[in-house]
């Protein structure tokens, strides 16, 4: 059984699952997709093509799929998609997408603090932590277990790789590529997120090997290509030095620098 409040305004459209909870002044759109478990907070607005899974809890005054800030966008049928036991804090703006990709997309068991924004056209992987007030432009790319503190940015079409870093109040106007730490104004590298591989169970040998490939990098004096040809004739086989490799080989915006 649903608990709604009197005061909410949920259109007989929208399809909502089982056990839903929503707040007093609340207001669901039509094109309203909501799983089951799910807490809607008070003066929460969850816009047309919003797709929400399952133990999802939205804090009050969050914005949910509401229309993209790109001009060019033309009210087009697009999406938001949040995926199973993310939580939403308060005043969080998160716009669909454009017809660039026709929707932004944010994966389970995330974390986006208050105040956050994510942009149209987005990727957010799975067990994401957004700090308060972090900006993230359109069109980014946010890999599984990133950590972004907060009142940092992101630069649009920026990517941020797996398992890594941004320290609170950085600016990410290059790509950050998996497993190492980042701060500053422009964001440098900082080092390996060792901390957060050790908690995550990476062995020491893994460790290891991604220590030394970022030695190569940025370290070694080599230019960066070259560096790149040494690090894939190294660590031809090893799987999280090829993600790295992957990564920097993709990036359209280049990566970051020490």
């Amino acid at each position: 059984m649903s608990n709604i409040h009197p005061t909410a305004i949920v259109s007989p459209n929208a399809k909502l699952g089982d056990n839903i909870e929503v707040g007093p002044y609340a207001i669901i759109y039509d094109d309203v997709e909501i799983g089951n478990d799910c807490k809607i907070g008070p003066n929460a607005v969850i816009y047309d093509g919003a797709r929400i899974g399952n133990r999802v809890k939205i804090f009050q005054g969050a914005s949910i799929s509401n229309l993209p800030q790109d001009l060019k966008f033309g009210n087009e049928q697009t999406f938001l998609y949040i995926g199973d036991d993310t939580v939403i804090r308060e005043f969080a703006a998160l716009h669909k997408g454009t017809t660039a990709t026709g929707k932004t997309s944010i994966g389970s068991k995330c974390l986006l603090m208050a105040y956050t924004h994510v942009a149209h056209d987005c990727t957010v992987g799975d067990h994401v932590i957004i700090a308060n007030a972090v900006q993230i432009a359109g069109h980014v790319e946010i890999e599984n277990t990133v950590i972004i503190g907060g009142l940092s940015a992101v630069h649009q079409f920026g990517k941020i790789g797996q398992h890594s870093m941004v320290g609170g109040g950085s600016m990410a106007n290059s790509d950050v590529p998996p497993y190492c730490m980042t701060s500053g104004y422009p964001a440098r590298f900082m080092g390996l997120n060792i901390v957060g591989l050790k908690r995550r169970n990476f062995s020491d040998e893994d460790i290891n090997a991604i220590k030394d490939a970022y030695r190569i990098f940025y370290q070694s004096g080599l230019i960066f290509s070259k560096a790149l040809d040494e690090v894939k004739e190294k660590y031809t086989d090893h799987p999280l030095v090829k993600n790295i490799i992957s990564f920097i080989e993709k990036s359209d915006r280049g990566v970051i620098r020490r």
